[in-house]
């Protein structure tokens, strides 16, 4: 995605039409005071009644074309900015594709989504918010300055001051709302991060004798952010009341030279109400200011995000002379279709379509994998798996050891920072990303469910599949009953404003479209992880029942599941344990044992320890350390402060 380096301001053409016609609008709004005024002096005159016909008529002019200007702008700016929204949207989600997921932290996608979707709305309202009124105040203002200055060139100085007053102070807003907007942002935060603390921990907090405690936590977040609002509110209401001083300034001195002034009263009258009209055209700044510093830092979130690079290199759109000289292994029996190119710098494939040989069985083989999220850590310690096709594996270890991180290598998702990694005997990495990654189907532990039918939902797997590949998957996933329930069939829509779906029912769904997917490689991230013993172990049954299973095109299916939990271990072929290396205890520099090293290398762990090997001699626990140890460790961590700098 080539990255935008336009301000966020900057005009689109439908948006400098837009601001064009609010000009006029504006205009027509400032003469129909300014007229409205000489018609009013001028009458008082009691002249012939003929002699004001013209005025009449441009008073009722300007009083039509108001809003109906007004109305137009409204339809071309808002339209090039949907417009804009539309393409803005589509390229951000287009760019966060290879960033997913190893790029988006910590935060659940849900949040991610949420924020990139206000975080665009903002910036692309900065075209309707600031662009047009910025545009349709500078053109009526150009519109008084020009008529003042032709009746009087002393009160065209003053609506030229008055101008540049009006500049200088909503650079002042913007500069105060762009250094406040963080600290606001930040106590809404932490106002709502509390609050879901406190609302989701309630009886927890209670039960600890907590509650006071977090109460005073959401007190002090509730008084930050309402002291950062009222200095906030402040600034808003200085640049407001500035620009009221600075017409109002302009008003005294025009009636000051218009005194004096060699023309006519009712043109005197035209002359002194001109300023008053310009604070229609101004008061709208202050706004505008405010959505431009919101832009600015909504556009700076979504280039921080979007300037990452992505944790997966793709060998179709990466450039030649990147690509790797050696070519992947190949298994003796592999099919001819699955083998590399022969011809110099082709691409190796596994076959276009599930339905060609090459996707007769996967095997997956890891040899020494490391992997970091990061590139500051290793959160993958070196790993060796090899796994046959149509072969069920449970992956087990505690938090931290990598299970996640080693599905991310397996799907494609991120590149291991050693080792190798081949399917069906090729490099994966050699694989367009494409290619490999339509041979793997992903389930989540929390299947999102669509607004939508339960055809739909299950079709976004394989939008070509027929009602009868959808009944079959149901079945395999063990909805058939649930299917037969429903009133509407297949028509039937699930989701918000539709039928609900129980834990279980959510992990069948996603394994129902791991299954109609075709694709030979099922990866489950703790796809039971929220549900009850019996439920989860007749999730599982379902699912090791897919790897016994082929479809039409005789493709037997490997499983992999990450999991945490023992229901229904045993119906898998294997079960593999991820460890992480190893750290030596922490030890205070004045520690006589301490060593200059912290880290050991991953000698305990070097990857998934296969159990049925162990099964006739299964590995003794660790011993625990000696009590003397822990009693010398917190001897010296209550030492004060006692140390080589000091006694």
């Amino acid at each position: 995605m080539t990255t935008d380096t336009r301000p966020v301001w900057w005009p689109t053409a439908g948006t400098l039409r837009g601001g064009l016609l609010g000009g006029i609008a504006t205009a027509s709004g400032m003469a129909l005071t300014a007229t409205s005024g000489w018609l009013i002096v001028r009458a008082a005159e009691r002249p012939v009644i003929l002699t004001l016909l013209t005025a009449i008529v441009m008073v009722r002019a300007f009083g039509m074309a108001r809003p109906v200007f007004r109305y137009w702008e409204r339809l071309v700016s808002h339209d090039a900015a949907l417009r804009l929204l539309a393409e803005r949207r589509t390229s951000t989600y287009e760019a966060l594709v290879p960033l997913t997921p190893a790029r988006l932290g910590r935060r659940r996608r849900s949040d991610v989504l949420t924020g990139v979707v206000d975080d665009l709305t903002d910036a692309v309202d900065a075209q309707v918010r600031v662009t047009v009124p910025v545009i349709s105040t500078a053109v009526a203002g150009g519109l008084a300055i020009a008529l003042t200055t032709a009746l009087s060139q002393p009160v065209g100085l003053v609506m030229l001051a008055l101008g540049a007053v009006v500049t200088v102070v909503s650079a002042l807003a913007a500069t105060l709302e762009s250094r406040s907007l963080p600290d606001l942002l930040a106590a809404r935060a932490e106002v709502t991060r509390v609050s879901e603390l406190v609302a989701s921990q309630a009886t927890e907090l209670r039960a600890v004798g907590g509650w006071a405690t977090a109460m005073t936590w959401l007190d002090r977040a509730h008084t930050t952010l309402a002291r950062t609002t009222r200095r906030i509110s402040a600034g808003r209401s200085l640049a407001a009341s500035l620009h009221l001083v600075a017409v109002g300034a302009a008003v005294v001195a025009t009636a000051v030279i218009a005194r004096d002034l060699d023309v006519a009263t009712p043109v005197k009258a035209l002359l002194v109400l001109t300023p008053v009209a310009v604070s229609d055209a101004v008061s709208p700044l202050v706004d505008a200011m405010r959505a431009l510093a919101r832009a600015r830092g909504s556009q700076r979130r979504i280039d921080a995000l979007l300037g990452l690079s992505p944790a997966v290199v793709d060998p179709a759109t990466a450039a030649p002379d990147s690509q790797p000289d050696a070519q992947p292994d190949a298994q003796p029996d592999a099919q001819p279709d699955s083998q590399p190119d022969s011809q110099p710098g082709a691409q190796p494939t596994l076959g276009a379509r599930p339905d060609q040989p090459a996707y007769a069985g996967v095997a997956v083989d890891l040899r020494d994998v490391t992997a970091s999220w990061t590139g500051e850590r290793t959160d993958l310690a070196p790993t060796g798996l090899a796994v046959e096709p149509g072969t069920a594996i449970a992956v087990t270890g505690a938090n931290g050891s990598g299970k996640s991180t080693l599905l991310a290598v397996l799907a494609r998702h991120l590149d291991p920072t050693g080792g190798s990694y081949h399917l069906y005997g090729v490099d994966a990495l050699d694989l367009p990303l494409a290619q490999a990654r339509s041979r793997v189907a992903v389930v989540d532990d929390e299947t999102h469910v669509l607004a939508t039918s339960l055809r739909n939902n299950l079709t976004l797997a394989r939008p070509d599949a027929t009602d009868d590949d959808v009944d079959r998957a149901l079945k395999a996933a063990g909805l058939a009953d649930v299917r037969a329930e429903l009133p509407d069939g297949l028509d039937t829509v699930l989701g918000a404003g539709g039928r609900g779906l129980s834990g279980g029912e959510r992990a069948r769904l996603g394994i129902a479209r791991a299954h109609l997917s075709g694709r030979p490689l099922v990866l489950l991230d703790e796809p039971v992880a929220h549900l009850d013993p019996p439920t989860a172990r007749a999730v599982v049954e379902d699912l090791t029942a897919l790897s016994d299973r082929t479809d039409a095109g005789g493709r037997a299916r490997t499983i992999i599941m990450v999991t945490h939990r023992d229901d229904g271990a045993d119906l898998f072929d294997r079960v593999v344990e991820v460890r992480r290396a190893h750290r030596r205890r922490w030890q205070p520099p004045w520690s006589p044992t301490r060593t200059t090293t912290r880290t050991r290398p991953a000698d305990v762990s070097t990857g998934p320890i296969d159990r049925s090997r162990h099964a006739q001699h299964p590995p003794q626990p660790p011993r625990r350390p000696r009590a003397r140890r822990h009693g010398r460790a917190l001897e010296h961590l209550r030492r004060p402060s006692r140390g080589p700098h000091g006694a």
